[in-house]
């Protein structure tokens, strides 16, 4: 398979999966199972494609955010938000110390996707009559202290374990601590804009240190792996909007089941790559 098409294979795979709470990581390293491994750099340097797509979609909340950061409620808001966010890049560097590294097998993948789908059809089966109209796209959310917090440790979850989903692991904590579908769907999202670029420059920065030349050499796949990602994710990040003003996230549950089960079908002792 041609270089350029592996990149977009896998840059489609990552805008489909990141905001999806499925599991990007999990996906891109099964793909990678298949159609060709990526250095590790690739793979996280490219989410910062989705990084662009979530500001485009929620550029009128960006731009409340901005325009009002003066009020009291909106402080209020950006403070979680970058608590959130610093918890989860000290978790990061921690593990990073610790010399922790990425699973290269699909079996703890296969796990992870199918206990976070199995929580969400339990958390749907049990909240299936609750609807979504008290929701407001006016008004910030009431993000709770016991909410930032959990929040960064979701994410940190979903970084030690692929499979278990950014997105996925910090909206289900959401769901369960009382937010709205959307409320969640967007704390979790705008987190994720200063945690993916955080995360796409270190590896990057990692990268150009170990071996400048090389990641020079692939700029041009880097930059195209990234652009994908991004248009990519802007169409999945509408539609899963809009999808979720008359849906749960029962699908996804289901979904993650029957990808987990799939992967330890077919062989989940295969090393992944």
């Amino acid at each position: 398979m041609p270089d350029w098409l592996q990149v977009i294979l896998l840059g489609v795979i990552e805008g489909i999966t990141e905001f999806l709470p499925v599991s990007s990581t999990g996906h891109l390293l099964l793909a990678e199972q298949w159609i060709g491994e990526q250095p590790e750099h690739f793979t996280i340097f490219i989410q910062s494609g989705t990084v662009l797509a979530v500001l485009a979609v929620f550029r009128e909340r960006v731009g409340e955010l901005i325009e009002k950061w003066r009020e009291k409620e909106t402080q209020d808001y950006l403070k979680k938000l970058g608590f959130s966010f610093v918890l989860t890049g000290l978790g990061g560097m921690a593990l990073k110390i610790m010399g922790w590294e990425l699973p290269n097998e699909s079996t703890p993948i296969a796990w992870a996707l199918l206990i976070g789908g199995a929580m969400f059809v339990a958390f749907e089966l049990h909240h299936r009559k609750k609807t979504t109209k008290t929701e407001t796209k006016k008004t910030l959310p009431d993000i709770t202290w016991t909410i930032a917090i959990a929040f960064g440790v979701a994410q940190l979850i979903a970084m030690v374990f692929p499979g278990a989903s950014r997105s996925g692991t910090t909206i289900l904590i959401g769901l369960i601590l009382g937010m709205h579908r959307r409320e969640a769907v967007e704390f979790s999202f705008l987190l994720g804009v200063p945690t993916l670029l955080a995360a796409g420059g270190y590896e990057l920065a990692s990268a150009l240190k170990e071996d400048a030349a090389a990641v020079q050499a692939e700029w041009q796949m880097l930059l195209l792996g990234t652009l994908v990602s991004g248009v990519t994710a802007f169409l999945v990040v509408k539609w899963l909007l809009g999808y979720l003003q008359k849906n749960s996230f029962m699908v996804f549950g289901w979904y993650r089941i029957a990808i987990g089960i799939a992967v330890l079908a077919l062989g989940g002792r295969n090393a992944v790559g």
